[in-house]
């Protein structure tokens, strides 16, 4: 969970440098790409978890 919410974190802030900073998009790219593969592995995570306890 703490990994989850840095990565959040982690993206949100080079997010707002890319946007801030206009020559660096690429920084904006990144976080937001950091931002969906950490979406997707959250949600991965939560339905094994319910698999899991649903099979005991």
């Amino acid at each position: 969970m703490a990994l989850f919410l840095f990565l959040v974190i982690v993206a949100i802030v080079l997010g707002l440098i890319g946007w801030v900073v206009h020559g660096l998009g690429y920084l904006l790219i990144i976080g937001v790409v950091v931002l969906v593969v950490d979406i997707v592995l959250g949600g991965v995570r939560m339905v094994r978890g319910s698999r899991r306890r649903r099979i005991r």
